[in-house]
Formats: C-alpha cells, structure tokens, sequence
C-alpha cells in the first residue's frame, strides 16, 4: 500500500463522546448475570488527519487523546496498512480514516481490490432468559419461540440460546428441564435447516453438559459455547464423549476471561473454536489470530455482545481469516450511527463496498453530543 503521499499528515483532533442506543427489545438474564435491559451506549472517536475524518469505537481517555496529538501517518500505520501495536487503542477509527482516505472499505486495504461482494453468515444473538417470570415450560417455550421467529423474519437463519437457567435463576432441576425444552422448542419453531448454538456463560459442569447435549441430539446444536469454566481435562472428556456419542456439536470458548492457555488448547483439539471479544480484543489482533488458528484447523468466532459497532467491523474481519464461522449480530439502534447498508438475507450479512467500515454518522448529532457529554482536542502548530 502506498502511503508515501500522506506520510506526514498528522492527527489534528480527537473527539469522543457515548451515543445513546436501544434494543429492538429488552435483553433478560444469563446464567450469570441479571438483566440486561435495552439500552445501550456507544464509545466514539472521531478522528481528524490531514482535514478527513473518520471515526470508530475507542475507550481512550482525554490525557491519551492529548498524547496522540500530532502523530503522524508514517508513525500510525506500518507500510502494509496496519495500524502499528503502539495505536491499538484508535484502531477502529483509524482504519476507518485510512479506508476513507484510500477510497476503499477495510478489508480491501488488506485484500486488493476484489471484485465478489462480501457476505458473511451471521446469528441472532438475542435469546436470553426472558422467560424467568412464567411458571410452566409450555409457556416459556412459546414465548422464546417467538423471539427466535422475530429473528427469523429479520432474515437470520441461525440463533444462539442462552442457557444454565439453574445455575441462578432457577432450581438446578427444573432450570435445567427448561433449557432443554427451550432448545428442542426453539428447533421446531425455525425448522430443521437453521443453525442453532447455546451459550451456558459457564453455568454448566461436565455432567450437566452432557446430559443437556444428549437431551437435545435430535436438535442438532451446531456448538455449545462456555459450558463449564475452562479446565483441559474436562474439555478433553467432553470432546472424547461427544465423539463416542456421534453428535456433531462443536465445543468454543474465550469470549470473557479466558485462561491464557486456551489458544494453545484449542490446537490441542480441546477446543473447535475460539470467541475473544472483536472489540477489547482488536481488529488486528484478530486477523493474526486468526490467520493463525486457519494453520491449526480451529475455527475463528468472535464475540460482540453491547455494542452494535462490532457487527459491522466484523464483516471487514470475515473475509481475512478462513475459519471465520459466523458474526454474532447483536440488533441495537444508535442514534446518530446508520448502518442500514448492511443487509441480512437468508441467515448472510451483505457488508457494502463503501469506504471504511461502511457506516455513516450524523456529524451534527456527535459535535452535539460531544459539546454536551464528551470532550476534544485539538493539534496547535506553533
């Protein structure tokens, strides 16, 4: 990539500021966790460089924007594009800068000028416990059983469902019962070709697990995702019964704190798929994960719960890792932010070919919200 005729351009501004978000319905429990209600709010840069903005997720503090001040392209970005380890911390919005800049959307700064559009399979991620106030299963059922028909007619063809209602919220008995019929329901209701995944946010044990997966073999669960608080032993266990048994369920695991050693057990064969966070974890970071997880065949699934900008930056992620299994599409509208170019069809996010990462701010909603709750600073020549 030729960035030798803006090798010199310098940051001149820095602006942050939250941008208020709903859910297109209030989120309940998990297995560890109340609930989680339907707002939600945005951390935003705006990032000004040589008279273009862009901008993107970021959590810097104003004394760090301050620090930034003056940097210039050469110092940012490696000759390949990357954002250098140093700017970890203003990826998002400076990659989004550099695609704008460069007239191309993200992954085209890595890829070349490709000319097939990008379409990544994507799941609804919305199916929590909001079940928790009804006293019978039948239901409860019903209830999540239309959230996952909502989904569907959104255009998702895969759902992930949380479970571990017993681990909390439920006596372990029944809380367990429910989450099986939750799954099987959820199975009827979408029709045997959808992808259905469940989340236990650590709530089950080994035992538990398994008695879960052989209660819901027929539904043919494409992965369970944290049954069990990472342990080798036991992940080895279960994958050594899940292949007795013949079910084709993948076992993931990383999304929360995760031990340091779950990259190298997933080579192990503990793990089929790793899950860290696309933001906290980082854009970069990722692509080299998971160009390197692609050589040890483990899948790549990142996480992205909370904040509706990692559905769009992971579009631009998909298409640079082979094992790429799906973006979890966390649905929230966010004032100032449209991102109405990225479709879902038939369980596919389309990502656009527009520059950055595709999305579109109000510029005068955010100065507004930035003079009323954020903060700027400026690049001063003497």
């Amino acid at each position: 990539m030729d960035l030798l005729t803006i090798i010199d351009k310098e940051i001149e501004r820095l602006e942050w500021c939250k941008l208020p978000g709903k859910r297109i319905r209030s989120a309940g429990s998990n297995a560890r966790l109340g609930v989680h209600g339907d707002s939600v709010y945005l951390d935003l840069v705006r990032i000004t460089i040589g008279g273009q903005e862009g901008f993107g997720w970021s959590r810097i503090r104003e004394q760090r924007a301050q620090e930034l001040l003056g940097k210039t392209v050469g110092e940012l970005f490696n000759t390949n594009g990357e954002v250098r380890p140093a700017y970890y911390d203003i990826e998002f919005p400076l990659l989004d800068w550099l695609g704008k800049k460069q007239k191309k959307p993200v992954y085209k700064l890595f890829l070349g000028d490709i000319d097939n559009k990008i379409s990544v399979p994507c799941y609804d991620t919305s199916l929590y416990f909001d079940d928790l106030h009804i006293e019978n299963d039948v239901d409860a059922v019903e209830l999540i059983q239309s959230e996952a028909l909502a989904g569907k007619a959104m255009g998702h063809r895969a759902f992930k469902i949380k479970v571990g209602r017993g681990a909390m919220h439920m006596p372990l008995d029944k809380g367990t019962e429910r989450d099986i019929a939750i799954i099987n329901g959820v199975r009827e209701a979408v029709g045997p070709e959808a992808k259905i995944m469940i989340d236990a946010n650590n709530g089950y044990n080994l035992n538990l697990t398994k008695h879960v997966l052989k209660a819901t073999a027929e539904s043919n669960l494409t992965w369970i995702e944290e049954p069990f608080h990472e342990d080798p032993p036991l992940f080895e266990n279960l994958k050594n019964w899940i292949q007795k048994e013949r079910l084709n369920v993948m076992v993931t695991d990383g999304e929360g704190n995760s031990a340091p050693q779950i990259v190298d057990w997933a080579k192990l064969g503990y793990l089929d798929a790793i899950q860290y966070d696309i933001l906290h974890y980082g854009f970069h970071k990722w692509k080299h994960l998971g160009q390197e997880l692609d050589k040890e065949n483990v899948h790549s699934a990142p996480h992205n719960y909370g904040c509706v900008y990692g559905n769009y930056v992971s579009g631009h992620l998909a298409p640079l890792i082979k094992g790429f299994l799906f973006i979890e599409w966390d649905e929230v509208n966010v004032e100032g932010i449209d991102g109405s170019d990225y479709n879902i069809k038939e369980g596919h996010v389309e990502v656009p070919d527009k520059p950055g990462f595709g999305i579109d701010l109000d510029h005068v909603f955010f100065s507004n919200m930035v003079e009323k709750e954020g903060w700027t600073v400026h690049f001063v020549k003497n």
